[in-house]
């Protein structure tokens, strides 16, 4: 007589495993979005706080605090005004840290070193940040404040893929894997790439912050025009800093040559200003205030060749002893180089958006443009720092 027991499923320890992998995938993925909104929340929160009448309830500031965490991914809410579409850029990258560091920590803790199990883990964290937008954009939409639902989950889901495939490609050890398959000194090319582009990204950082302290009269003017409101001016601060990535991009299109916007009567680049009515956002003090070019921008210029040569150079001290002599290493600078080029394009292009239907429908640097601007620039130093590197590393 066969027992009952034998007859019933039974699960091995391998689905047993797979479960709980499945189970601390979700849980991470849950964790980045309910701290996340909680830190924004609390911010918010805190800004109201300032305000003499009492400022938003709770409740508000949580939608407040929706909002942004949906326009970090790609969202647009439509007001009144029109729709707005501007990625605070500071929003976006803690959201792609914390799914990366999400996706990673599960793969490195469960030891799922293949690519199935990788991409078990990786699917688990895109479903879930995914249903959690859907389901904050279904808590946060508002009849004067309304978010589409379909273009919401699309920049949820690509954040999730990009972010959460990036660190499971760096803690499964596949990712290294994947680069030294190809031909050459990938991971060498990989770091001159990032470290050209951090290079850039930290200049013009430099210059936003050369440009408002320059100008600390408009500055205070701004931070003090809110009508006294101590909410209003932390409130503005505070968006600043969040859209300061989004003004190193601007930047970035500066420094390249084609300039940026800012709304439909505001242009600056280095060959002329047009000044317009931008909203009084601290941030936007650094702009210009005159019709001359400053000689900030002409200075600028310079940064994509200094991206370049810091690329070079970190690509000719890491080259190996069998990866070849000058002439190879400049081959790779230029490689290097257009990968400087092609991260910064894609910077500008995540930057950009707009900010109603009137003055302010296109805010930003042309993406393309920018990029091979920037990358033409940035191949032809990191080729000579390339070069002269390698010849000064091997002596």
């Amino acid at each position: 007589m066969t027992s009952l027991r034998t007859r019933l499923p039974t699960v091995g320890p391998g689905e047993h495993r797979t479960r709980l992998t499945g189970v601390l995938a979700a849980a991470a993925a849950l964790a980045v979005s309910v701290l996340g909104l909680a830190g924004l929340t609390l911010a918010v929160v805190v800004v109201q706080t300032l305000d003499p009448d009492g400022g938003l309830p709770l409740t508000a500031s949580a939608r407040v605090a929706g909002q942004l965490w949906l326009l970090g991914q790609g969202a647009e809410l439509q007001l009144s005004s029109g729709p707005v579409r501007l990625a605070p850029l500071a929003v976006t990258a803690g959201i792609a840290w914390g799914l990366s560091r999400a996706a990673g920590s599960v793969v490195s803790l469960r030891q799922s070193g293949t690519a199935r199990g990788a991409a078990a883990v990786l699917a688990v964290v895109v479903a879930v940040h995914v249903a959690l937008s859907a389901g904050l954009v279904l808590l946060v939409d508002a009849s004067d404040a309304s978010i589409a639902l379909p273009r919401a989950v699309l920049g949820a889901g690509v954040v999730a893929l990009v972010a959460g495939g990036l660190g499971v490609l760096r803690d499964s050890g596949l990712g290294a894997e994947l680069v030294d398959r190809f031909p050459g000194p990938g991971r060498v090319v990989l770091r001159a790439v990032a470290a050209g582009t951090l290079a850039l990204a930290a200049c013009c950082t430099a210059v936003v912050a050369v440009a408002l302290v320059h100008d600390v009269a408009g500055l205070a003017r701004v931070i003090t025009g809110l009508g006294g409101a101590g909410a209003g001016a932390a409130g503005q601060v505070g968006l600043s800093l969040l859209l300061l990535p989004n003004a190193v991009a601007a930047v970035m299109g500066l420094a390249a040559g084609p300039g940026f916007l800012v709304g439909a009567g505001t242009f600056v680049s280095t060959s002329g200003v047009t000044l317009g009515s931008v909203p009084a956002l601290p941030l936007l003090a650094a702009l210009p205030d005159t019709q001359a070019v400053p000689l900030l921008a002409f200075l600028s210029q310079a940064l994509p060749a200094l991206a370049g040569l810091v690329a070079g150079a970190v690509l000719g001290r890491r080259l190996g002893d069998d990866d070849g002599g000058t002439v190879i290493a400049a081959l790779w600078g230029l490689v290097a180089g257009l990968g400087v080029g092609i991260c910064a394009g894609l910077w500008v292009l995540v930057a950009g958006g707009r900010l109603g239907d009137a003055a302010l429908a296109e805010v930003g640097a042309p993406a393309l443009a920018t990029g091979l601007a920037i990358a033409a620039q940035a191949a032809l130093a990191a080729a000579v720092a390339a070069a002269v590197s390698r010849w000064r590393s091997r002596g």
